[in-house]
């Protein structure tokens, strides 16, 4: 989920008892994903994945992290965000089944003894055409390309730059109005990492901090075929891309270290 920073003074560095808990948490989200990836194909409606997930999450003795999550004076009131098609990111799960040829981007997160997992990914439903196809591919590479970055002693933009290089060499845009972030004993905490390197008068907003070994960062490319703008629905959450094109959303939490970023939700 990408949503506000809960500000920190600065970004926050784990210890041996702190990694131990979100490795947990971000364990109970690889899992919810491997159990709720048995059931997307044609013909659910989205609600039934989200009782899946949430029973799920609960049978660990864990929290749905999204559920009755509050930015502003809206409040989340499901345990995923499901989003279709245009959809980029916090969809609603609903009534509505899956068809044939959708793509569907499905974000989970738990949170277990006071520690956050948070991940995304997009399925294809059945056969999608060849664009949708390379739109999923660029996204998921793009996520690991920055996850390559993702390293001591590298900078945030480090990040930025691999995910955007590669999105948009491939004809691809970058959603700007969210971002990843910083994970930890909240969801949503520093530092924001975009999935660009934003303009020099926007700095400050998205400050290229220095990557330190034991950060926990969220990293998640918000890629649309067509155009960058975006537009919010009236429900307060959901947000489409604002010319209709199909948009894909993955997402992993990684633990910064030596040489090589630790995927905390990597799947089976």
């Amino acid at each position: 989920m990408s949503n506000s920073i809960q500000r920190l003074p600065v970004p926050y560095i784990n210890n041996n008892s702190d990694i131990k808990k979100l490795e947990k948490a971000n364990r109970i989200v690889a899992e919810t994903f491997n159990e709720v990836a048995k059931y997307v194909k044609e013909g659910i409606a989205t609600i039934e994945l989200d009782k899946i997930a949430e029973d799920f999450i609960l049978s660990k003795n864990a929290r749905p992290a999204f559920k009755n999550y509050k930015a502003g004076e809206n409040i989340f009131p499901y345990t995923l965000c499901i989003s279709l098609n245009e959809q980029v990111v916090h969809g609603f799960p609903s009534d509505k089944k899956l068809e044939n040829g959708d793509i569907v981007s499905i974000d989970c997160g738990a949170e277990f003894e006071g520690y956050f997992g948070d991940s995304a990914v997009t399925y294809a439903i059945g056969e999608i055409d060849e664009k949708k196809k390379k739109l999923l591919k660029v996204t998921e590479e793009s996520l690991f390309k920055g996850i390559e970055q993702a390293i001591d002693g590298n900078k945030l933009y480090d990040i930025s730059r691999a995910i955007q290089t590669h999105c948009e060499s491939n004809g691809f845009s970058l959603t700007r109005e969210l971002v990843g972030h910083g994970i930890g004993k909240k969801l949503h905490q520093e530092p924001s990492v975009p999935n660009f390197v934003p303009p020099l008068l926007y700095r400050n907003s998205y400050p290229n901090v220095k990557l330190m070994k034991n950060m926990a960062i969220a990293i998640e490319p918000m890629v649309h075929m067509g155009d960058k703008k975006v537009k919010f629905l009236k429900d307060g959450w959901t947000v489409v891309t604002a010319d209709g094109s199909p948009a894909a959303h993955f997402e992993h939490t990684v633990l910064i270290d030596n040489g090589k970023a630790i995927i905390l939700t990597l799947r089976n």
